[in-house]
């Protein structure tokens, strides 16, 4: 058993709605074209540096290599990963503006407004 959670790099402005309807689209087999949006590269990059996306013991992957596209990294998680895989997705994904969807679910939480002063 698996659970999935994926991060989003949508335009300026995009809201939960904008993110569940390009989840939506792309389960349609409609995919965005062109080159790769650098926040999901960055983020793949971060992410895999912790957690390669490879099988062997330990990893928080269910299913290898994880899913990279131009707009999104779907990631299949094990159900007995860690606490801390999951945070430092959230932490990653905010730290690369990107959204992150629960397709269990269809919860999204966008990244954090930085707080300046």
């Amino acid at each position: 058993m698996s659970f999935d959670l994926i991060v989003w790099a949508l335009g300026p402005g995009a809201a939960a709605d904008d993110v569940r309807a390009a989840h939506r689209r792309c389960r349609q087999g409609v995919h965005v074209g062109g080159r790769s949006d650098a926040r999901v590269s960055a983020f793949y990059r971060a992410i895999t540096a912790g957690y390669p996306d490879r099988p062997g013991p330990g990893t928080p992957w269910a299913v290898t290599p994880l899913h990279v596209a131009v707009d999104h990294v779907e990631m299949n998680l094990d159900e007995s990963c860690a606490d801390e895989v999951l945070l430092d997705i959230e932490r990653l994904a905010a730290a690369h503006g990107l959204m992150l969807l629960d397709p269990q679910d269809g919860s999204v939480y966008p990244p954090p407004t930085p707080v300046n002063g």
